[in-house]
């Protein structure tokens, strides 16, 4: 594994991470960061519905959403929505307000 395709850990959950060389930026997994800090049995269903609802209010934060191909448990690769730093924080406001 290297710096490009480094996988991160928090609270011993797997973050799927790429390097971007030409942007100086890492992107993270939407999917991944949302298992993480909602602990939800389907991550993936809940980024869609969230993902849904923001479209729905007109986020630009959905809509600067870029996908890569990043590396799934089956050892395939697969078109995943992604985020850098910046617009990660901005999505991990939104799980705040959603939940309350």
């Amino acid at each position: 594994m290297t710096k490009e395709t480094a996988i991160k850990l928090f609270n011993d959950k797997q973050i799927r991470t790429l390097w971007d060389d030409t942007h100086e930026k890492w992107y993270f997994s939407i999917v991944d960061v949302v298992g993480v800090l909602t602990e939800s049995e389907n991550p993936n269903n809940y980024w869609k519905v969230l993902k849904n609802r923001l479209k729905k209010e007109g986020s630009e934060l959905v809509t600067n959403c870029n996908q890569l191909k990043m590396q799934s448990t089956d050892g395939k690769f697969y078109k995943t929505d992604v985020a850098d730093t910046e617009q990660l924080f901005r999505l991990i406001q939104n799980f705040k307000e959603k939940r309350t």
